[in-house]
């Protein structure tokens, strides 16, 4: 069945719901999934599904020609689509023949984009709150998506439980970063560390995180020094140009005296 017939079916059983039920006509919302999907092993899977008001109302079987309702309201719907066989044999070889064949030929012209391979960029970070110490492991800028990402302490695997789980958000750019994060004993933060394994990567790679103290101070204690030497220079330089101004002042008021 072409969609735009299916569409006016479906408008047309609406319909006579509402004039059975005694009802005015209302807003409703019908939603479909139509596609097919490569698996990893390059076999496909087909799928043709219809959502009613945000809930599931009917699915196509391929292996059967007929159509599973997932509510009882779809069951009239199911009854009149199974009636035509031809249809029904339609709508699987699109699913196992023609919808592959696009999706082949998309990713043929899609091929160099989806096999770039970009690493992520990797860094730990610590939070404090509540008195409970927090490392946060972030992965950024990567592309595909497959990451895995998991804490080591003292170099060995941390038990999933007690790892908070991970997030993967696409980026506006077509890349993506994820996060993990791990509870820790105040003072014990060294002895984690997040290791990264990416298609883009030759090797996993590990970041732990590094106290900020010492680095700051040190710059503290620099910057201080140069802001010292400095309004050094400008007060040397001021009372000279001082005493420059208060010269020239005297040999103003110096007057030769006249000859008689």
């Amino acid at each position: 069945m072409d969609p735009g017939a299916r569409r006016a079916l479906l408008a047309l059983l609406l319909l006579r719901t509402v004039a059975a039920l005694g009802r005015p006509p209302q807003s409703h919302t019908l939603q479909v999934i139509l596609g097919c999907e490569v698996q990893e092993d390059n076999s496909t899977r087909g799928f043709w599904k219809y959502g009613y008001d945000g809930q599931n109302h009917l699915e196509f079987c391929p292996e059967t020609l007929d159509w599973r309702a997932a509510e009882p309201k779809a069951q009239a719907t199911k009854l009149e689509w199974e009636v035509n066989k031809i249809r029904a044999k339609q709508n699987r070889a699109y699913l196992e023949r023609d919808c592959p064949e696009q999706l082949q030929r998309l990713l043929e012209l899609g091929r160099g984009a989806l096999d770039r391979q970009v690493p992520p960029l990797v860094k730990v970070t610590h939070h404090v709150a509540s008195a409970v110490s927090t490392l946060q492991c972030q992965a950024l800028n990567f592309y595909p998506r497959n990451i895995t990402m998991k804490w080591l302490k003292d170099r060995q695997p941390l038990d999933a439980k007690d790892v908070e789980l991970k997030d993967v958000l696409p980026n506006g750019d077509g890349t993506y970063q994820g996060w993990v994060a791990l509870a820790v004993p105040p003072g014990e933060e060294r002895r984690y560390t997040c290791q990264v394994e990416h298609p883009g990567l030759d090797q996993p790679l590990t970041a732990s995180w590094e106290p900020p103290v010492p680095g700051t101070l040190l710059t503290g204690v620099i910057g201080g020094i140069a802001v010292g030497v400095i309004l050094f220079f400008i007060g040397i330089l001021f009372r000279i140009l001082r005493k420059r101004q208060a010269s020239r002042g005297a040999l103003g008021d110096y007057v030769l005296a006249e000859c008689t």
